[in-house]
């Protein structure tokens, strides 16, 4: 008897080791009922984009009896950048930090002031933190950079704004 038939010498002739091979056919099926498990568990977006759209107006209606709500916030964006809140001017859409300050600030006072939405003031079963004014609207031209726009947006949800309002008229150029 040689040596290389019983598989005990370094003879490579006549030797019978099997080679491996893995059956994936299983495995894909099995990737397959994860994917739809995972698909199925995994929840949607939790955040959304809440569009509130006003309702119209009646024609007929005497607008010159309404009377603005004197806690309304408004952030107006200039065509060259520059940004006022309300009659305050702010700096630039470039640095944001002085309007997040500054809303920061006056949303700290209406809470110490007790300044609730119109119709939240005798409402319990919403926190006190719920009931606070701080609605604010940003006014730009359409001419402008949407991402100049979002930075604003993110400046004032960053300062506490809930809801941040978005005026679509347009203004002069």
């Amino acid at each position: 008897m040689s040596m290389g038939s019983m598989g005990g010498g370094s003879g490579k002739k006549g030797s019978t080791t099997a080679e491996p091979n893995i059956n994936v056919t299983p495995l894909i099926d099995v990737l397959l009922v994860l994917l739809i498990i995972f698909m199925v568990v995994t929840p949607l977006k939790p955040s959304r984009f809440q569009a509130d759209i006003p309702t119209q107006r009646d024609p007929n209606e005497d607008l010159s009896q309404l009377k603005p709500n004197p806690l309304t916030l408004v952030v107006s964006i200039a065509a060259d950048l520059s940004m006022k809140l309300n009659a305050d001017s702010m700096g630039s859409v470039n640095d944001v930090a002085p309007l997040a300050q500054r809303l920061a600030l006056v949303f700290a006072q209406r809470k110490e002031q007790r300044a609730y939405k119109i119709g939240m003031e005798n409402r319990t079963d919403l926190k006190e933190e719920d009931r606070i004014e701080k609605t604010v609207f940003v006014k730009a031209p359409r001419s402008l950079r949407y991402g100049d726009v979002v930075k604003v947006i993110d400046a004032i949800k960053g300062a506490g704004a809930n809801p941040v309002g978005l005026q679509v008229d347009d203004l002069p150029q």
